[in-house]
């Protein structure tokens, strides 16, 4: 939605201040410059990235146009999970969990939390390591190194489509200036023509530019830094399952866990000391 309303808002500064300024609309209208600028931008887009970029760009970009799915109430849901699994440790040891790792969907614990089962990415995460817990074979530092690195892989995939997008913004000004110098070559294989006409034709080249640079600053740049801020989003809820399995691993009560992966939270996001309480009272008389 608040991608909708910037693009709104800036075609309407943009074309607004230009029509106040005495220029005609029309005159904008120039769709071959368009298609050059496009279609290079395209073509460069599909040379400079390999399928698996290119696929990941195309899945991720419809995203920009939803909300953050990482909301306060996802945060609270995940952190009674990660408090339910390390109090049934507490009580009943390692191995009681393993029925409940190797199976989450049938699983009397995971299936009180549907909005973080139904995640992927988070899943695999958690119980993956809850595995490797369960193993015992590891340490807790070993266990850390051995996140920091997949949580790192994560980022690093994620940033894929972050720097194609990017890229195809830096590229746009110079194809604009591409069209421009095409308007400019037609334009002087028509020096004959009348000055009226000749003056339609310099126009139209200079639109190519005009294009080029509003796409890439107003239109395209801006979804590079949105799927940025999102890529950064996904990446605190595995920083919150590490920090809250690590202190349950270093010894700590799982009302204590639980806190270290509270505070791991942005304070937009992050519920407070009471908010959590209550949330896992009230799971707990369900």
């Amino acid at each position: 939605m608040f991608v909708i309303i910037g693009y709104v808002v800036i075609t309407a500064a943009v074309l607004g201040g230009f029509a106040m300024a005495g220029g005609h609309l029309a005159s904008l209208f120039q769709p071959v410059e368009l298609i050059m600028i496009g279609g290079a931008a395209l073509g460069a887009f599909v040379v400079s990235n390999n399928g698996k970029v290119i696929k990941s760009t195309m899945k991720t970009l419809p995203t920009v146009f939803k909300g953050s799915r990482f909301t306060k109430a996802l945060y609270l849901e995940l952190l009674s999970l990660l408090y339910d699994i390390l109090s049934k440790v507490r009580k009943e040891g390692l191995m009681s969990i393993e029925s409940d790792v190797e199976n989450p969907e049938q699983s009397p614990v995971f299936s009180k939390y549907p909005v973080i089962l139904s995640d992927h990415h988070a899943m695999e995460f958690l119980t993956d390591y809850l595995r490797l817990m369960v193993g015992g074979n590891l340490n807790a530092f070993e266990i850390e190194n051995l996140m920091d690195v997949e949580i790192e892989t994560h980022h690093h995939e994620g940033e894929a489509p972050v720097q194609a997008v990017a890229r195809l913004a830096d590229g746009l000004p110079a194809f604009g200036i591409v069209a421009a110098v095409m308007g400019v070559v037609h334009t002087m294989e028509s020096v004959g023509i009348p000055p009226s006409e000749l003056g339609k034709l310099i126009a139209a080249a200079l639109v190519g530019t005009f294009l080029g640079i509003l796409l890439a600053y107003g239109f395209v740049g801006p979804l590079a830094t949105l799927l940025e801020q999102k890529l950064t989003e996904s990446t605190k809820m595995f920083q919150c399952i590490k920090v809250t399995l690590l202190a349950s691993l270093n010894g700590y009560a799982p009302q204590v866990a639980v806190e270290f992966g509270r505070k791991v939270l942005y304070s937009t996001e992050r519920p407070s000391f009471s908010e959590l309480e209550e949330e896992v009272k009230n799971r707990k008389n369900k």
